[in-house]
């Protein structure tokens, strides 16, 4: 069971709920030292006064803050004990919004939410019952490790979690990244659509941490006086891709391939681009000119026969009377 990091009440209303406050998240990540590459002795940082030359304990050091170049002022613990801190050791819930309604860019640590006793069992439960059956969020305001802070309350199975969020004023504006103005055809969207079908997954929790597991391998074959089996080869990436459709099609189709969806699986067909109105009009043309045609031709047969019949009545001898 992890430790608790912070402890203090949830303050819902005239409603106070003892709480203990919990990592959601552990770090896997593998980490090095410094060594010297001649001897692998240790490297160590010194805290050295720079005016002095003298190594510092921690006792001897204290904060400042530059407001000017060359000119630090001094601030303690006790200047910061001092300030005026009500979330000091309350989560001030402040008010409920919709869930969609939080961009997810602001979010930031996790933490669990322990009830603090048989007292807190009751609202707790209140509190969680509540957000689920709303589909709302709380925001919160709290203090931790020094600041305040904003917060995200929500329901994860049976327990509260805590969501440290970005102040509005630290998200920059994505503006200036978004890519230059271009055309994008209903069937591009279609196939990119198509794509996103065959690459759906309802669960991702099978998914490791590769790069990781490897270095772990590396490290163990190192451990034992033996060279780290080579890795395989990574495919060569291939030229860049002109057309965007082809792409979407041999993707959709790598896609199906790598879910095990062999010749017998139920496909659809990619869309295909659709027709412009010039070449549609152009195709048509000549149908509506057919009927034209025949009617002509049988308008000159017929004029052809009416010749004949006034020429062969001209050449009959008049009967005598």
């Amino acid at each position: 069971m992890p430790r608790p990091i912070w402890s203090g009440a949830i303050s819902f209303g005239l409603v106070t709920i003892p709480i203990k406050v919990v990592n959601a998240t552990e770090s896997h990540d593998i980490s090095f030292r410094q060594v010297h590459l001649e001897d692998m002795g240790r490297i160590r940082y010194r805290k050295i006064c720079e005016l002095d030359g003298k190594q510092l304990s921690d006792n001897e050091i204290i904060k400042g803050y530059e407001v000017a170049k060359d000119q630090l002022v001094a601030i303690t613990d006790e200047d910061l004990a001092d300030m005026p801190l009500p979330t000091a050791k309350a989560i001030d819930i402040v008010a409920f919004v919709p869930a969609e309604s939080i961009d997810p860019v602001r979010l930031g640590d996790s933490f669990y939410l322990q009830a603090d006793g048989q007292v807190a069992a009751k609202p707790y439960k209140l509190l969680r019952q509540a957000l689920g059956r709303s589909a709302k969020v709380a925001v919160a305001k709290f203090a931790l490790r020094g600041r305040e802070r904003l917060g995200l309350l929500r329901v994860k199975e049976d327990v509260i979690v805590l969501h440290s969020m970005h102040w509005p004023d630290e998200i920059r504006s994505p503006a200036l990244l978004a890519p230059p103005a271009v055309e994008i055809g209903d069937s591009e969207v279609d196939g990119a659509l198509a794509l996103m079908d065959a690459m759906g997954q309802d669960d991702v929790s099978h998914y490791t941490d590769r790069y990781r597991e490897a270095l772990e391998e590396v490290i163990a074959a190192k451990a034992e006086g033996k060279q780290p089996a080579p890795s395989a080869a990574e495919p060569e990436a291939g030229g860049q891709v002109v057309d965007l459709m082809a792409a979407l099609n041999a993707s959709v189709a790598q896609a199906r391939e790598s879910r095990g969806e062999g010749e017998h699986a139920t496909v659809h067909e990619m869309p295909k681009p659709k027709k412009t109105a010039k070449k549609t009009a152009a195709k048509k043309t000549p149908a509506k000119k057919t009927p034209a045609k025949k009617t002509a031709a049988k308008e000159t047969a017929a004029q052809k026969t009416a010749a004949k019949k006034t020429a062969t009545a001209r050449r009959k001898p008049r009967r005598a009377s």
